[in-house]
């Protein structure tokens, strides 16, 4: 099984929120889609490597790469560190070129855990999905070390930032927020019994499972 079949990606748009993974994922789910995919964002990204890169604002010029490639990364050129923001097209107009549109949605400053602020994430009206990726490589590391808007995450558990950042803790935070329909507890190669242990401790559909390795395995 793969990620898409296992997350429940289908055509038009899919939101990846979260840590620990999102862009990772988004290449990997961008390999194993059929049909043209563009992938964007909602806050910034780095271009994918090896995917032809469209800035315009103009409907035609998406449509030429995407009968180029399969897949295209979309954004407009942010003014510092080489990084694409959210395209002047809008999400909307994406989706009628391509089958598939994959949207970053999230920050998390490259930690593998996060809680949210009140303005986060930035999930587009027309994301039929939203798949919260989780970082198993923070877990039972302090919270202050792993986690992105620690004062957050204290916050909404009650624990200290120099408390480990628990899966019963993880969980409480992604179930209180609720942000998502299905999540990826990602880097399980790293920390597997703690990965599965998260992964069976959210209230949504969970899967735990490695990017990096290419795998992924329903919570039990």
């Amino acid at each position: 099984m793969g990620f898409a079949e296992a997350l429940g990606v289908r055509p038009g748009v899919t939101s990846v929120i979260g840590s620990g993974g999102k862009t990772s994922l988004i290449a990997a789910l961008a390999r194993e889609l059929p049909g043209t995919v563009v992938l964007t964002t909602t806050t910034h990204i780095l271009p994918f490597p090896d995917v032809p890169l469209v800035t315009s604002a103009d409907a035609d010029d998406v449509r030429a790469a995407l009968a180029e490639s399969r897949v295209v990364c979309v954004g407009s050129q942010a003014e510092k560190n080489g990084k694409l923001v959210t395209p002047e097209l809008g999400i909307d107009a994406l989706a009628s070129l391509a089958d598939y549109v994959l949207v970053e949605a999230d920050g998390a400053r490259r930690l593998p855990l996060k809680a949210h602020a009140p303005w986060e994430p930035v999930i587009p009206a027309c994301s039929g999905r939203t798949i919260l990726v989780l970082g198993a490589s923070g877990l039972g590391h302090p919270v202050h070390e792993k986690v992105h808007r620690p004062e957050l995450f204290c916050e909404l558990t009650g624990c200290t930032p120099d408390d480990p950042a628990t899966p019963e803790l993880v969980a409480r935070v992604a179930d209180v927020e609720a942000l998502a329909d299905v999540a990826l507890v990602n880097q399980a190669d790293v920390a597997p019994d703690t990965a599965r242990d998260l992964a069976a401790l959210l209230a949504i559909l969970a899967f735990a499972g490695s990017v990096r390795v290419g795998t992924i395995h329903a919570a039990s």
